[in-house]
């Protein structure tokens, strides 16, 4: 046992005295220490509950032969973080998470680990730890949040929360009705209840193998979650006993039945961000192109909220992830000889898997479309890529031309919405909020919301290199790259300007020629930086480009 570092022989005699200090016996030191990664904290409604969580994951690390140690990994709420300068420290809090439990589990010399995230950057970053570390580890989250109910019955959640403030500023909704949302759009603790980051990311923990079936879907506040908890303490110590390690199971091929997952579910874009990071740290390399090739064969079976208007719960009572799977499989999608940490293959942990509800998980002969929820668009305005989740665009806006309404930060576009002066027609461009530009590459939810609230999602495109809530709808397309700071096309893109969106083509495009293009780009200087000092002036100048995974260099 790599433990053993620390606990065997008369030289370690001084570290087994501070693990004494700890109240452990001389029959604990004969267990394997497992590491209990913990998220829990007091401001993240997805994070509430992981106390208990965390208990439960002790009592089973205890009654398999183990002896659990608990330490902390920090989260941010991105709703509650928002609209405001705090959004800049989200994504950045992904590699934080990872470095620190590095250092934990290195330090300690854990023999295996549990890690207990809930939310969006949470559950990247410690599955990028997982496969840094390569030590036996099982992912077991805090679970979804159940679906809000309005004072009329009607069911509701955190995007429709944002979308209500953009029809309060459109005179569409007044304040009595924002405040019916503000009070029931988030119910319970959980991750928030729609397919966006978090619990996109909770699902394809279970769809590469790293997390017990149940994991994504089973509601925060149900007692099943917590017996799923104790399993998930319990299987650690089968995966130390047969050492199956997270690099055996994170392979290539999981990372394509991951994306296969993912353009089933209708998955955040975010997940375009994180699969990269998370593949680079298991030492597997994939790229944007991968996710057109996939979605190409890959029918869209689910549009939970904000495409549709069904929730997790729904997913769960569905049969789901593993049912989601079940259809892949019988079509020849999914690999099924893959180990996963249950110490059982893909094809074993879904042979019994059943669909419940064919309006929730839609079978494959009558998907919600014949390809992918996410589509990665090329051209002249995005030489390396950008991303739209495409199950959540309108019809009428798949393909789109319009001048340009060019902003060169998330707070002067919402301005401009709120005060009704973008257009139907238009293409709202927001730039310098890439990953070094902004720094942090900050969600875009308020002002996609806005368009969304006041009428325009079927009739605005906005077009950014920050990046999107897993809540955005509409015709939003954001991990630009190169991005603006890096000097990429988006920069040079004036007011008027012509902008081509053909999404089923794949092509984004400002209309204007190469030699003007060029011309600009002499004449174009990079702002100087918004962040000098702190820990997000040493990320600007150590991030990738979103095409990469914004991993850090």
């Amino acid at each position: 046992m790599q433990s053993e570092q620390i606990k065997q022989g008369v030289e370690r005699a001084p570290n087994r005295s501070l693990l004494y200090a700890l109240g452990m016996t001389e029959e604990d030191m004969s267990r394997p220490l497992i590491g209990v990664v913990s998220s829990y904290n007091e401001i993240v409604p997805g994070h509430m509950n992981l106390d208990k969580i965390t208990e439960a994951v002790r009592a089973g690390v205890l009654e398999a032969g183990g002896y659990p140690v608990v330490f902390p990994a920090i989260a941010v709420c991105d709703g509650i973080a928002m609209g405001h300068v705090g959004m800049k420290y989200s994504l950045v809090t992904r590699d934080l998470i990872c470095d620190s439990t590095e250092a934990m589990a290195i330090a300690h010399q854990f023999d295996g680990l549990v890690m207990i995230p809930n939310c969006d950057k949470n559950v990247p970053g410690l599955l990028m730890a997982s496969a840094r570390l390569n030590l036996p580890t099982v992912f077991v989250s805090g679970g979804p949040m159940l679906a809000g109910h309005l004072r009329d019955g009607r069911r509701t959640c955190l995007s429709h929360m944002f979308e209500a403030v953009g029809a309060y500023h459109a005179g569409t909704m007044n304040g009595a009705e924002v405040l019916d949302y503000e009070e029931n759009a988030c119910p319970s603790c959980g991750s928030c209840s729609g397919m966006y980051t978090a619990n996109s990311m909770n699902c394809l923990c279970e769809a590469i193998g790293m997390a017990l079936p149940g994991n994504g879907t089973i509601p925060a506040p149900y007692s099943a979650r917590l017996r799923l908890a104790k399993k998930a303490g319990m299987q650690v110590m089968e995966m130390v006993r047969r050492d199956i390690r997270p690099r055996d199971i994170m392979t290539p091929a999981a990372f394509h039945n991951a994306e296969t997952v993912d353009m089933a579910l209708g998955c955040s874009t975010n997940t375009m961000l994180h699969l990269p990071a998370i593949a680079h740290e298991a030492g597997v390399e994939i790229d944007l192109d991968m996710a057109n090739e996939i979605s190409a064969r890959t029918p869209n079976l689910c549009h939970l909220a904000p495409a549709g208007d069904t929730f997790m719960e729904d997913l769960d009572q569905a049969g789901g992830v593993s049912a989601v799977m079940k259809e892949l499989l019988d079509a020849g999608l999914l690999d099924p000889s893959l180990i996963t940490v249950t110490g059982h293959t893909v094809g074993e942990n879904i042979a019994h898997a059943v669909n419940l509800n064919p309006e929730i998980i839609r079978p494959l002969s009558s998907p919600y479309s014949a390809t992918g929820g996410i589509a990665v668009l090329k051209g002249n305005l995005a030489p390396d890529g950008c991303v739209v989740k495409q199950s959540a665009v309108a019809p009428s806006m798949m393909v789109h031309e319009g001048p340009a309404r060019v902003f060169d930060s998330e707070d002067d576009a919402i301005q401009a919405i709120y005060q009704k002066q973008i257009f139907p027609g238009d293409v709202v461009i927001i730039r310098y909020e890439g990953p070094k530009g902004g720094p942090g590459m900050r969600e875009m939810l308020n002002p996609t919301s806005a368009i969304v609230g006041m009428g325009l999602g079927e009739s605005v495109a906005l077009i950014t290199d920050g990046r999107f809530s897993g809540a955005t709808r509409g015709a939003s397309i954001g991990h630009v790259s190169p991005e603006a700071a890096a000097g990429g096309t988006i920069a040079l893109i004036r007011e008027g300007d012509r902008i081509r969106i053909d999404i089923p083509a794949h092509s984004i495009s400002v209309l204007v020629s190469d030699e003007e293009l060029e011309a600009r780009r002499q004449a174009w200087t990079c702002p100087p930086p918004k962040v000098t000092t702190g820990y997000l002036a040493r990320y600007a100048k150590l991030v990738s480009s979103a095409d990469r995974g914004a991993i850090l260099t």
